[in-house]
């Protein structure tokens, strides 16, 4: 207090001197406040981007590693292994086998006289063994007979399929078709297969011609495919990226119990869902998704959200302490028990309505408020984007326990994409999009004979030789 001058001139240009350096350090303090308070969310989105898994985002399980925990929790009490009424595949005796071999003794125990197999009168037990021939390519060779009656002569003609003076069957087209499409080897491999098979490689150009054979002959296939889809009452749809000619593409899918049907597309959204190749247009049924807003797009057609996506996002809210996502989380999850694991609908669905609003009404008590930025729209936080998805399609949410063939989640649709994921990884990507196409309508034709239960590489051959394929009409949602 000494060093203070004593006129007031000087104690005045001191005061605002001070006034001035107040003001300098507010802006500073002001300034760093808000470094503070970005740096604060980066530090807390870098870390919840650490923590992602695919329990509380849409990564892929392969990504968790040995740390997979199931979304939907399995129920208790159920003992390992094949559960009651599980078809088992436990190999069984044939009457007739191709081949027996008699096991004798070689000689007698007492005069040591040799034995022979005929000598046997009595067969006390068998065993079969299972195994496969030694592999060999069965060359069949056609030939023009000339027949002379009546002073001329008769020339018979090639059937129409034997088109080239050496060619191969239907047979091997359908194999190398499936190893490349539903078992995703490379054409390199595919050759390298049938060398070590058979003695004799086959050029990739020759599997390239098959794909491109059986995707013309698949087109009447699909065609009833996407006929008996657009019947259902029930439909499932998604979509996944893929890389073609070195460019972001995407497989779309429309699916349910007995049918599947893909399609590639350079869009996703509408787009995409407006064009030829997709069904939604002339769909007057139930679709279930994910809640990606191209869908609702369609009004021709009901609505039902998968609720795998949701709990994934109530995951991440809860990690961050989130307090109305552990009430949805746990309240979806008994909603769940209480339909028999998404296989049956309540009784008293409007008090689960009830409970379902409450917890709406207390998020968004909870819930911050959107913050006006300096241009644009009020930006949202992760939790209350979700809460208005979930105020919006809230009868969508709860569709599935309802209306008993509305099941919990999507997982049809996931299951019938996720195999272009495993062709990604080993194949890269698709060199052109033609052979994009012809990857998504063979892929959708193997998915849906197996769905109606029907050998896939029996089907693939009699649709190449010319045979009409059978749809199962029993089989549906």
């Amino acid at each position: 207090m000494s060093n203070l001058p004593n006129d007031s001139a000087s104690l005045r240009s001191l005061v605002l001197q001070l006034l001035k350096r107040v003001e300098v350090l507010e802006s500073e303090n002001e300034q760093l406040r808000l470094e503070n308070s970005r740096l604060k969310k980066e530090n807390t989105d870098l870390h919840t981007r650490l923590k992602q898994n695919s329990n509380n985002s849409h990564k892929p399980p392969s990504l968790d590693g040995y740390k997979k925990k199931p979304a939907i929790p399995k129920q208790k009490g159920k003992k390992t292994g094949g559960q009651k009424g599980h078809k088992g595949h436990t190999l069984q005796m044939v009457a007739v086998p191709d081949k027996v071999i008699v096991h004798h003794a070689s000689h007698c125990s007492c005069c040591k006289k040799e034995l022979q197999a005929d000598q046997v009168s009595q067969i006390t037990t068998k065993r079969q063994v299972f195994d496969i021939p030694e592999p060999k390519l069965e060359v069949v060779e056609h030939r023009i007979g000339i027949i002379h009656c009546c002073g001329q002569a008769h020339q018979g003609s090639f059937p129409s399929h034997v088109s080239a003076p050496v060619q191969y069957g239907n047979k091997i087209k359908a194999m190398v078709s499936l190893m490349n499409s539903e078992y995703r080897l490379p054409l390199e491999k595919i050759g390298q297969l049938f060398d070590d098979l058979y003695g004799h490689p086959i050029n990739e150009s020759s599997i390239v011609s098959a794909n491109a054979k059986l995707y013309e002959t698949l087109q009447e296939p699909e065609q009833r495919i996407k006929e008996a889809l657009l019947s259902q009452q029930l439909l499932h749809v998604d979509e996944t990226g893929l890389r073609v000619t070195g460019k972001l593409h995407w497989l779309h899918t429309v699916c349910n119990k007995a049918y599947c049907y893909l399609f590639v597309h350079e869009k996703r959204g509408k787009q995409a869902l407006y064009s030829a190749g997709s069904l939604l247009p002339d769909y007057t049924g139930c679709a279930l998704h994910d809640c990606w807003k191209s869908y609702f797009e369609f009004e021709n057609c009901e609505h039902a959200l998968c609720n795998a996506h949701i709990l994934r996002e109530l995951n991440a809210l809860m990690e961050q302490g989130s307090i109305w996502a552990a009430d949805m989380h746990q309240l979806l999850l008994r909603l769940y028990s209480a339909t028999d694991s998404g296989k049956g609908k309540v009784d008293n669905f409007t008090e689960w309505q009830l409970r379902y609003g409450a917890i709406c009404d207390q998020a968004d008590k909870q819930e911050p408020r959107p913050i006006q930025s300096a241009r644009g729209r009020p930006k949202n936080s992760k939790g209350r984007n979700l809460l208005n998805r979930l105020i919006k399609h809230g009868s969508s949410v709860l569709a599935f326990a309802q209306h008993e063939w509305i099941p919990f989640t999507n997982n049809l649709a996931e299951q019938a994409v996720r195999h272009a994921k495993v062709k990604q990884k080993v194949a890269t990507c698709f060199r052109t999009f033609n052979g994009a196409q012809w990857y998504a309508r063979i892929q959708g034709f193997i998915i849906t004979t197996r769905k109606q239960g029907q050998n896939t590489f029996k089907q693939i051959c009699q649709i190449l030789d010319g045979k009409e394929y059978q749809l199962s009409t029993l089989m549906t949602d």
